[in-house]
């Protein structure tokens, strides 16, 4: 019989989380405990707890009964307007974790860290490509940075070991959330059809021939799960990719094809510009196709887009280093953008 671990999943809402959340449910010796500012529905081996990470007194609070928890899984991520002003929030929320479930969890044995290309500079400008999990620092602020050094120091005086994960952009189906290319890839292809306009490409000039890659959010769950418990995985950093490199010159006509769009050439129109008006056509649009009754807030992930179409530069990092250390599952890319739409055409999100 396998020994139970019970899960902390902190930050199980969002696009990351919520895929997290259901691995784990498909995993027989896993019992799972999600944090999220809103709380969720519990199921058999799901229980949600609603906390406010930034709270310290909150926090300690809501974590003090839950003594069974094995392992944490961090994912959680408070967005701000400067580079500078994330460091804060992000790094307290996880002290705040690290400090209420440590006293109290006696069979704690691993704190999982989700990180991402920022600590490469990806988010600054060009960078070395493929980017290493060794590869120097940059100045800071940088708060992955700050939050590793946090875990390296506290799992050194603890008993538990750690690991970061570190994927490019995450592909998967999570509303309301700050950081969703798909959704706000199928949102605007949707709309574009309504309107009788062909799929542009609408990022920077030069983003359309750039080299990039992408991490499904299920191939990252299942990476995530393993890196916490592969000895071979204790206290290091992976980059974890699809395993395939793309340019949006080649995939995007391809995308646009699924919703039986022409590909029109690119032009730069920043979306949160150009979809700022659209609400009232998406409301039409749901009620013409009896859509989920999906508020337009929750799709409009148009800032982050506007972000990642602006990446006129290469963008993607060495995986190798994992599938030395033995995991060794590939997502192609354009499969996991079509099962997306067709996610969420299935869940009646887009027509």
């Amino acid at each position: 019989m396998n020994e139970k671990k019970v899960a902390l999943v902190v930050g199980a809402r969002g696009v990351i989380g919520t895929n997290l959340v259901e691995y784990l449910e498909t995993l027989p010796d896993w019992r799972v405990i999600g944090l999220s500012r809103r709380g969720g529905t519990d199921s058999e081996r799901v229980r949600h707890v609603p906390v406010d990470l930034l709270d310290p007194d909150d926090t300690r609070a809501k974590l003090s009964g839950l003594a069974e928890v094995t392992h944490v899984f961090y994912v959680a991520y408070q967005d701000r307007p400067t580079w500078a002003e994330l460091v804060a929030p992000n790094l307290a929320m996880l002290v705040n974790v690290v400090d209420a479930i440590e006293p109290v969890a006696a069979g704690l044995q691993h704190v999982s860290l989700m990180q991402g290309y920022k600590v490469y500079g990806a988010h600054l400008g060009p960078f070395k490509t493929p980017a290493r999990e060794d590869d120097p620092p940059h100045l800071p602020p940088e708060f992955n940075v700050d939050q590793q050094r946090f875990l390296e120091e506290r799992a050194a005086a603890g008993k538990w070991n750690w690991s970061a994960l570190r994927p490019s952009v995450v592909g998967g189906v999570a509303l309301g959330n700050p950081m969703n290319l798909a959704v706000a890839i199928a949102v605007y292809a949707s709309i574009s059809k309504e309107l009788g306009v062909p799929l542009r490409f609408p990022g920077k000039p030069g983003a359309y021939d750039s080299l990039l890659e992408m991490t499904d959010a299920g191939l990252l769950a299942k990476a995530t799960v393993w890196a916490a418990t592969s000895p071979a995985a204790a206290n290091q950093a992976f980059n974890i990719t699809n395993g395939d490199l793309f340019r949006w010159n080649e995939l995007w006509p391809k995308l646009a094809r699924w919703f039986d769009l022409e590909a029109a050439p690119p032009l730069q129109m920043p979306l949160q510009d150009v979809m700022a008006d659209k609400e009232p056509l998406w409301k039409q649009l749901q009620a013409t196709h009896g859509l989920a009754a999906t508020s337009y807030g929750e799709v409009s992930s148009w800032g982050f887009a506007d972000f990642v179409f602006g990446w006129d530069y290469d963008f993607f990092a060495d995986g190798s280093k994992a599938r030395r250390a033995g995991f060794h599952e590939y997502v192609d890319t354009e499969a996991m953008f079509l099962g997306i739409f067709a996610d969420l055409r299935r869940r009646r999100i887009i027509p």
